[in-house]
Parts: C-alpha cells; sequence; structure tokens
C-alpha cells in the first residue's frame, strides 16, 4: 500500500468529533497500540490468535451518518453500499467493523467490494499497492450514538453472557484507489484487549 495524498474529499465540518490522535488518558489500558497501527488490523489479530473469522452481519445499500456522507462527499440522503462485519478471534468478537462505499464507485475501482463474502476486506485494501490510506482518526462511541447500538446488537448476539462497556473507541480512515472512496471504521471490542500484545 502506498502512502497516503490529499484528496478532494470532505474532512467534515469544524464541529467534527473524530479525534486525529487518540486522548492516551481517556483509553482502557492496551487499547492505543490498536487505535494507533496504521498497518493491517486482520494481519495484527491474525498474528495474535489461532483462528481468525469474518462474520458478516449485514450488506446493502443503507442511509449513512452525516459525518460519514461528509467524509465521502456524498449529497444529503444519497445511500451507499454498507457492509458491516465482527472479527472474531479463538471463537470471540473482537472488532466491530464498518464499510461504506458510494454506489458511483463500485464499478471499476472497488468492484472487490460486492465479491468479498467472509474474507477480511482488510487483506484485500492492504495487498493492492495501487491503494493508499489516509490518516487514522478516532472516537469514543457512547449510548447517544447509532453506530454504538448497531456495534451492541451485533455483540449480543454473537457474545452471550457478557456485556458491552458503556463506551467503545472505534477508530476510521478513508481509503482510496484511483481517487475513488471507501471507509473502513472499526469498534473495538472488549475481548481485543485479552489479545497477546
Amino acid at each position: 500500500m502506498r502512502p497516503s495524498t490529499a484528496f478532494p474529499l470532505h474532512t467534515g465540518s469544524r464541529h467534527e468529533s473524530w479525534l486525529a490522535h487518540p486522548p492516551r488518558a481517556a483509553l482502557p489500558p492496551g487499547l492505543l497500540p490498536w487505535l494507533k497501527d496504521a498497518g493491517s488490523l486482520t494481519a495484527r489479530i491474525r498474528a495474535r490468535c489461532t483462528c481468525f473469522e469474518v462474520r458478516v452481519l449485514c450488506q446493502r445499500l443503507a442511509a449513512v451518518r452525516r459525518d460519514e456522507a461528509l467524509l465521502l462527499g456524498l449529497r444529503a440522503g444519497e445511500r451507499a453500499w454498507l457492509r458491516e462485519v465482527l472479527l472474531m478471534a479463538d471463537g470471540r468478537a473482537v472488532v466491530f467493523a464498518r464499510s461504506l462505499l458510494p454506489r458511483r464507485n463500485v464499478r471499476g475501482a472497488w468492484n472487490l467490494f460486492h465479491g468479498i463474502g467472509a474474507r477480511p476486506l482488510g487483506a484485500a485494501l492492504f495487498s493492492d499497492p495501487a491503494i493508499t490510506r489516509l490518516p487514522l482518526a478516532c472516537r469514543r462511541l457512547d449510548a447517544r450514538e447509532a453506530r454504538y447500538h448497531r456495534a451492541a446488537a451485533a455483540f449480543d448476539r454473537h457474545a452471550p453472557g457478557e456485556a458491552l462497556p458503556r463506551a467503545i473507541w472505534a477508530r476510521r480512515s478513508v481509503f482510496l484507489l484511483r481517487g475513488r472512496a471507501l471507509m473502513v471504521s472499526e469498534a473495538f471490542l472488549p475481548a481485543i484487549l485479552e489479545l497477546p500484545q
């Protein structure tokens, strides 16, 4: 993957709550390396478990959040292809991942998005040197945030008996291929901290 370059997308309003640098004092111990590592999250998890799995929760056209629309340069009400998955390490859910691809970007550059199935998207993104990644941003998600509830619903179905904390941390970035954008966000679930450092 080539280093990131300038891009003609919106970065959000001045009220944007995604942060360029994680606030160390507010993070659970051990989470900072997961938030800051610009490499493949899939590869990082695989290196720390025996059995890695992607569980696809949905893949469909969907409305996007306002901050996501701003980031991707979408018009108000414009829908995008949504893919939500759980990344599983040794049978435990460790990450809730949400990917968004504007419909106009599906043909050509990002045609892999539709046929990827249960394969990890990260493996495809980091294997193509033509793809660039823009800087990571992070955010604390809680019950005031719809994405927290989507992660919580998936967690409840796949981690019976475990409780999701009142807040979780997520990171996101935009990947570019021939100037066309794909956004990936990754919310870290409690079991991520149980993986070896």
